[in-house]
């Protein structure tokens, strides 16, 4: 018996392929602009990139688009209302600046000149992110076009943001300064990918990010190791003896108060991580690493997706040159980066570092400690209605089921979860062979347009099933 005929998905995919060609010919007149946002001397392109992006949303169908101004970078903020008043707000995050590329760093081609090869598009910024911002746009009027609305089934609002290449040193004064503008009931972050061609994912939570450098005194200045060693507090061997006790024998985090209000992974979300094709092998090939070590009683995957850690980034003290120098130095120092999950709060982190440190420390060591600005944890609950529908639009547009994953790494999602309030849902169609940051990125084509498709599915859904959910 024949399966009966999705007329929506019939009517999208065709419109689609009707259009094809001209979307995938404005996206590369787009990444033809080098809108390096760490360049200095790029500024103008960023810019400019800001200024064509403002445009083609006015000629996508928006109301509203605009460029908002930072002290660094600008943004770009759109806005489409929805006919209906009662529909909820969606807001679409990305970012259009992009990583440094030339020819000499081992690309095939021009970074800033795409082409297409086996029906992959080359180009920086092809996946990371100007690829996966643009199929919004598309999406949107195929969207429009199954359905025969006029405006979206929800209000739709994008903020594309010009720094996130950078840091995003200024973006969460962006969102706290235009606050009232940005409202809404989810934010949907497409700045993220899958875990492949063949398994198509949803992220549902994003680590958060605390740094710190400890810089540890000894004596005023170096001095004679035969005349003064074992006599005097030697600040090289106080931080070692600091690095030492960062953990326990369990691979644990041995600092005070460090796990306050963490939360655990359900069985539930331990049993979706295992159903992952997870080759450990492989993994272990790309860390370009030799074996596993992390906290006893979790996966790799359970590791580096939902238990914060602490990581030594960088240490030193004392005499780094050729030969010998018989001192003890009079400084030494280290870097540390917590990767944080959700339940935690960043400034109840740096409490605990900082009440931990001097009891780690003999006397006559004394010491500073530095803290960056931090970046929050994020996390969907499995069972929130906008991640069904997210799940629910993928789906149709992959025609297989879709698994979950998090994402080990930090951005600036948290903070439009933290400043708006509204929970954050990832939806990304890149793989990780698609090279962000690397000479040749690039996109795969059939995969972007499924990300067009899973777009023009998922507002009709989350109108339909989905109002105002807390």
């Amino acid at each position: 018996m024949s399966q009966p005929v999705d007329t929506a998905v019939s009517a999208v995919r065709t419109y689609i392929a009707q259009h094809r060609v001209a979307f995938l010919d404005d996206l590369t007149e787009w990444l033809r602009i080098p809108s390096v946002s760490a360049q200095p001397d790029h500024a103008p392109d960023v810019r400019r990139s800001a200024d064509w992006l403002a445009a083609e949303l006015k000629e996508t169908g928006f109301p509203t688009a605009e460029v908002w101004p930072t002290p660094g970078a600008p943004a770009v903020y759109a806005e489409w209302p929805s006919a209906d008043p009662e529909a909820p707000t969606v807001l679409v995050y990305g970012h259009h600046d992009v990583q440094p590329a030339a020819r000499e760093d081992g690309w095939d081609s021009e970074p800033f000149e795409p082409v297409v090869r086996d029906d992959r598009l080359y180009a920086r910024g092809a996946a990371d992110d100007k690829g996966q911002v643009f199929f919004h746009t598309l999406g949107v009027r195929a969207h429009l076009a199954a359905t025969g609305r006029t405006t979206p089934a929800v209000h739709l609002k994008l903020l594309i943001e010009g720094e996130e290449e950078s840091g995003s040193p200024h973006f969460r004064a962006l969102v706290e300064q235009h606050a009232d503008r940005l409202t809404a009931d989810a934010v949907i972050v497409s700045d993220t990918g899958m875990w492949s061609e063949d398994t198509p994912t949803v992220c549902t939570g994003m680590r958060g990010l605390a740094e710190c450098e400890i810089r540890l005194h000894g004596p005023d200045q170096d001095i004679h190791s035969g005349s003064f060693g074992g006599a005097v507090p030697n600040p090289a061997t106080a931080v070692a003896r600091l690095v030492a006790a960062l953990h326990d024998e369990h691979a644990r985090v041995a600092i005070p108060g460090f796990y306050d209000g963490v939360v655990e992974l359900t069985d539930r979300e331990r049993e979706l991580f295992a159903e992952l094709p997870f080759d450990e092998r492989q993994w272990l090939r790309t860390a370009k690493s030799h074996g596993t070590r992390g906290e006893a009683g979790y996966s790799t995957l359970e590791r580096v997706w939902a238990r914060p850690t602490a990581e030594v980034n960088g240490i030193g003290g004392g005499y780094q040159g050729p030969g010998s120098k018989t001192i003890i130095p009079s400084s030494a120092m280290v870097k540390l980066s917590f990767r944080l999950v959700a339940g935690q709060d960043p400034e109840r982190v740096r409490e605990a570092v900082e009440a931990w440190v001097p009891g780690q420390l003999p006397d006559g060591i004394r010491h500073e400690i530095s803290f960056s600005p931090a970046t929050r944890p994020c996390l969907t609950p499995l069972d929130h209605p906008a991640l069904r529908s997210v799940v629910r639009a993928m789906g149709r547009a992959f025609d297989r089921p879709v698994r979950f994953t998090r994402e080990g790494g930090s951005g600036p999602a948290a903070d439009l979860q933290d400043v708006l309030g509204a929970p954050v849902l990832f939806l990304g169609i890149s793989v990780p062979s698609d090279g962000w940051h690397a000479p040749n990125e690039k996109v795969d084509l059939d995969l972007l347009l499924k990300g067009v498709e899973t777009s023009a599915y998922l507002w009709s859904d989350l109108a339909e099933h989905w109002r105002h959910a807390p």
